[in-house]
């Protein structure tokens, strides 16, 4: 038996026979054309361009308008780029000025852009690379004449196993044959992972080595819940297995039944419970897990594309149709948090010895006024199509959040002055993500309409470690008494002058956490939406009292260590939080 860590990509546990789908590289010919053959050249590009847009036409014509909605809609943007005349004629001119094939031109261009976006810190560059990925492989296999393995074709149930899935393969792969996924690459925010999650398939992306070690009819067991692949589990384990997932379906039917059922503690306290969105394919799971409004919908996923940043226009469709999609709950959007480890082509020039410490977010924003205007005018033109709060991120001080306001009263001025309609009731608040805006809050709060706690950020910067860094990632506890008295004071001075307190951070989502942050008095959770059932059953589950007496306790421990222990132990006991 091997047993292999990953990430959890699409909850579910099962146990079925490997298929490994193998994703080889074609071998792509170079050689010398004359000048003469270019034009036959490019009418070979035309033909296989052609072709694969009609390929990712017919996996659309074979698809619900509900699943392309839910994660399909990046085949739209592989139309757009297949049909795009810029870049065709990036191709020509190479072709011409190179004169080689055009498989190697074309193979060439796009392995320049795949390494590019591959060796970025953030992930969601790096998965974005297996659109170009996709695209170039199809215009390839016809060009090279290579006919693929369509997992459309699948006859037996199988669990499949590979380096990745190409986002159209996910597409067109028989769900109804498809156990599972367990892949090398990919993560949460991948379209492999968006889709899975939409299809309702338990994968685990990011498991290194499992091609290596699995092979064709092996048994594998994937547990989507905690991330961990079994190849060729022994009895004791698929025993163990077999209970966790009677228990674990037993969870979800009962959770589920929760959907429609508010967020409200015993004693009839009302809580908001939000979820956290990467893309607009998202929308579908918040739904159906019962999220009351969206808390973060991070809106640089639009500026990370390779090429030119987006326009008005294109920003302002994404935002309206989030806003339609939620039919009137309220949608959180946070402006630009480019920087740190987000680049975007406008920052590609940019190099910082510490780019978390440095030029990110509102700093960014505030120094590209006209790019941060263009978001806001985007921003208000769309908040008539649903109800939308707008965030800033990274508020260090008062002299920041100021400086963001005045350009949002410039740009609602703009907009009444040329008669396009907005909401005059957008909300404006911030997060609170550094010690100085925590420490402040008294003073932001006369500000701010609400705030929302950031504690991914919060937690590191308060305690001085990088989370990506190996060498000290133990020391990132988002327990320690530090943070805690950060969240507590935050929500304390908030509540004095009368504006809500979010808490967006994966903590909101950490079911361990829930109590203490009901007991410091916290009014919104905001996480991804298959922790919100979880949560829920936690809230309706205690009361104010309760939690408050339970924080009270915490709050007076000293040590991470000893506060740690009393969380878990308590939780438990009472809630049930780890035993499935």
């Amino acid at each position: 038996m091997a047993e292999l860590k990953g990430i959890s990509a699409s909850p579910g546990i099962v146990t079925g026979k490997v298929f490994v789908y193998k994703d080889d590289n074609p071998q792509v010919p170079k050689y010398d054309i004359h000048s003469s053959r270019v034009p036959l050249e490019l009418e070979r590009l035309r033909d296989a361009l052609d072709k694969a847009a009609a390929e990712i036409e017919d996996i659309k014509k074979n698809h619900s308008r509900d699943i392309i909605s839910n994660g399909g809609n990046f085949l739209d943007s592989h139309l757009m780029m297949l049909r795009d005349p810029e870049f065709k004629e990036n191709l020509a001119r190479e072709l011409r000025d190179k004169l080689k094939n055009i498989e190697w031109i074309l193979y060439r261009n796009m392995q320049a852009l795949m390494d590019k976006l591959g060796s970025s810190e953030d992930p969601y560059l790096r998965e974005r690379a297996a659109d170009i990925h996709d695209v170039s492989r199809r215009i390839l296999n016809h060009l090279m004449f290579r006919e693929q393995i369509s997992l459309a074709d699948l006859t037996d149930e199988v669990i499949l196993v590979g380096r990745d899935l190409m986002p159209s393969e996910a597409m067109a792969m028989n769900q109804k044959k498809v156990l599972g996924l367990a892949m090398e690459e990919g993560g949460r925010t991948s379209h492999t992972a968006i889709l899975a999650r939409a299809f309702g398939i338990p994968a685990v992306l990011g498991l290194r080595g499992i091609t290596r070690l699995a092979r064709n009819g092996d048994e594998v067991l994937i547990d989507g819940n905690r991330g961990l692949a079994f190849v060729n589990p022994d009895e004791a384990t698929k025993s163990r297995y077999r209970k966790t997932q009677a228990l674990w379906h037993r969870r979800e039917e009962e959770l589920h039944g929760l959907n429609s059922l508010p967020a409200e503690t015993r004693d009839g306290k009302k809580i908001g419970l939000l979820g956290n969105i990467e893309i607009p394919e998202e929308v579908e799971s918040l739904r159906h897990h019962g999220a009351e409004g969206i808390g973060l919908y991070r809106s640089e996923f639009l500026f990370l594309q390779p090429g030119r940043l987006p326009s008005e226009e294109a920003q302002c469709r994404a935002y309206g149709r989030v806003l339609e999609a939620m039919e009137g709950k309220s949608v959180t959007i946070r402006t630009l948090d480019l920087g740190g480890d987000k680049m975007s082509p406008e920052m590609a020039d940019s190099a910082e010895r510490n780019p978390l410490l440095g030029w990110r977010a509102i700093r960014f924003c505030l120094s590209r006024t006209r790019l941060f205007q263009t978001q806001l005018r985007a921003l208000f033109r769309a908040s008539v199509r649903g109800k939308l709060k707008i965030m800033f991120p990274m508020i260090s001080g008062v002299e920041e959040l100021e400086e963001a306001l005045f350009l949002v009263d410039e740009t609602r001025k703009g907009l009444r002055s040329e008669g396009i309609p907005f909401d005059e009731e957008v909300e404006v608040g911030i997060m609170i993500e550094t010690p100085s805006a925590a420490v402040t809050s008294d003073i932001l709060a006369d500000k701010a309409s609400f705030f929302s706690i950031g504690t991914n950020d919060l937690i590191q910067y308060a305690i001085a470690v990088d989370r990506g860094n190996h060498k000290v990632a133990y020391l990132y506890e988002p327990f320690h008494p530090g943070v805690l008295r950060l969240i507590a004071a935050t929500i304390r001075n908030a509540h004095q002058r009368g504006i809500r307190v979010a808490l967006c951070g994966e903590m909101a989502g950490d079911p361990l956490a829930t109590v203490i942050l009901l007991g410091l008095g916290l009014d919104e959770f905001s996480m991804s939406a298959s922790s919100i059932p979880e949560v829920k059953k936690i809230i309706r589950s205690v009361t104010t009292g309760e939690a408050e007496e339970f924080a009270r306790r915490v709050m007076e421990m000293t040590s991470c260590r000893e506060i740690d222990a009393f969380i878990r132990r308590h939780m438990e006991e009472k809630f049930d939080v780890l035993s499935y």
